[in-house]
């Protein structure tokens, strides 16, 4: 990879993270509210985000993104989970990656900033039909589609 490349890269992971920052402010508010709840900061290089473990949640497992923060309630994101549709019962389909779902939702942020989560919500919301979660799914299956629109 030449250095233009790398470079053009960075400014534009710097501009994305840049663009995104209310929403990661909103993350990072509700992260530092919960340590005293057992929840604990590390930045994730991988996913370009800093990831709270351990928030306090009812149930088994879950995460939310905001903006470059993930908010999740297991010990380790890197942990198995099931795809929207196989939860809901569409289909039947192999587990995958926690990090790498909210990894599409990351880079869904960086590209829609401030829309994004009126957009998530028109789409929505937290379920199956969401075209966010379905393209954030489709990512964690292939490393590829984690764009919610069809590419022309």
């Amino acid at each position: 990879m030449d250095s233009r490349n790398s470079t053009g890269r960075w400014l534009a992971l710097l501009a994305g993270a840049s663009w995104t920052l209310p929403n990661s402010l909103l993350g990072l508010l509700a992260g530092l509210a919960c340590m005293p709840w057992g929840a604990r900061p590390q930045w994730r290089r991988g996913e370009w985000a800093l990831a709270f473990r351990r928030m306090p949640h009812r149930g088994s497992g879950g995460a939310l993104t905001l903006g470059n923060v993930i908010l999740y309630s297991c010990d380790e994101l890197d942990t198995p989970c099931f795809t929207y549709a196989h939860r809901a019962g569409h289909r039947s389909e192999p587990r995958i990656s926690l990090a790498d779902h909210e990894r599409a939702h990351v880079y869904q942020y960086m590209v829609l900033g401030p829309l994004f989560l009126p957009l998530y919500a028109l789409c929505g919301g937290i379920s199956v039909r969401n075209r966010f979660e379905r393209a954030a799914d489709r990512y964690a299956q292939h490393r590829a589609g984690w764009w919610p629109w069809p590419m022309a």
